[in-house]
């Protein structure tokens, strides 16, 4: 798979990276180590060799997965991690990069990233200079080679580059969850910060396993998501979703892949992904294989917006 460079650092990252929220277990149902381990190793062996993970799924067990699944090819992979908004303090970011850094197995860390601006979830509020200043000093170290943040403004991104160098920015988008194209992308062109898109496939409503009736398990976050839960959004999704099956077919490739493959069409852009096993892993990896013509990207950015031009400013994909 093709690599591309990560902003303006050394590292190259696949366009299309292992998501391992699920892996965490915590907020999902059915969800199995053996099947994590499995699916983040066959994700790597059909080519994607950039893993994201977080401090705050499962509390540490989505990190641990990862290791057992890669520790044996540490060297060829790039470890993506995140501080969450409870450990932004200067002694707390060093502390947490420790844990994840025991967690993952690894002496250092590619991509360490500020996983939700300060005071998010009512946290205290620490000055972004405080955190940049810890993170600043973990590069010097050499425990982090790079810094992203995640669910940024583009407000709060020019603030953290006043400290320091930023290679990347997290934020939710999709075919159907655009907010970040008015403001943020344009920023992230401007300044050659990738964007590492999480929930790329809305959560899974892009691959169009989710009919009209679909009830989530109790304890899936994924009922609360404004997609699923508000009943006119989720009308239009179904409308746009059978607009598109044409189009993948006309490809040769799933909804899922046709999704991606728009999405990191997309300037900056390439995507996290998910997955609950193998299949899906190599799957997913495979969406690299599509080349879609000038005409499907318009077409499909049209039909997306079907779905995105009736969403409210709200930029936070979920009802918690």
């Amino acid at each position: 798979m093709e690599k591309r460079k990560l902003g303006n650092s050394d590292l190259y990252i696949t366009p299309i990276i292992m998501g391992t929220w699920q892996a965490g277990k915590r907020w999902w149902v059915g969800i199995e180590d053996d099947d994590s381990i499995r699916a983040i190793r066959a994700a790597f062996e059909a080519g994607i060799t950039t893993i994201d993970t977080a401090e705050v799924y499962g509390e540490g067990h989505s990190e641990n997965m990862v290791a057992q699944a890669l520790s044996d090819v540490r060297s060829q992979v790039i470890y993506a991690t995140k501080v969450f908004a409870t450990h932004l303090k200067y002694e707390q970011v060093i502390e947490a990069c420790d844990r994840s850094l025991t967690n993952l197995n690894t002496d250092y860390i590619d991509l360490y990233q500020i996983h939700w601006p300060t005071g998010s979830f009512g946290t205290e509020i620490i000055p972004i200079e405080e955190t940049m200043s810890a993170l600043n000093y973990l590069k010097q170290q050499g425990k982090i080679r790079a810094i992203g943040v995640s669910n940024f403004s583009k407000n709060q991104l020019e603030e953290a580059l006043k400290y320091g160098i930023i290679d990347s920015v997290q934020p939710p988008y999709s075919l159907f969850w655009r907010k970040i194209e008015k403001e943020i992308t344009p920023f992230c062109v401007e300044h050659n910060i990738s964007i590492l898109a999480y929930s790329s496939l809305a959560q899974g409503l892009l691959t169009g396993k989710f009919g009209p009736d679909h009830k989530f398990a109790e304890g899936d976050h994924r009922s609360g998501n404004k997609l699923f839960s508000v009943k006119e959004n989720y009308i239009r999704v179904q409308n746009a979703l059978a607009k598109l099956r044409p189009i993948a077919e006309n490809n040769n490739c799933t909804l899922g892949q046709l999704a991606l493959a728009w999405l990191i069409s997309q300037p900056q852009t390439n995507a996290i992904v998910g997955a609950r096993n193998a299949e899906q892993a190599i799957a997913n990896a495979e969406t690299f294989k599509v080349q879609l013509s000038p005409n499907d990207l318009t077409e499909i950015d049209t039909i997306g917006k079907t779905v995105t031009d009736y969403l409210d400013d709200d930029p936070v994909m979920w009802n918690f």
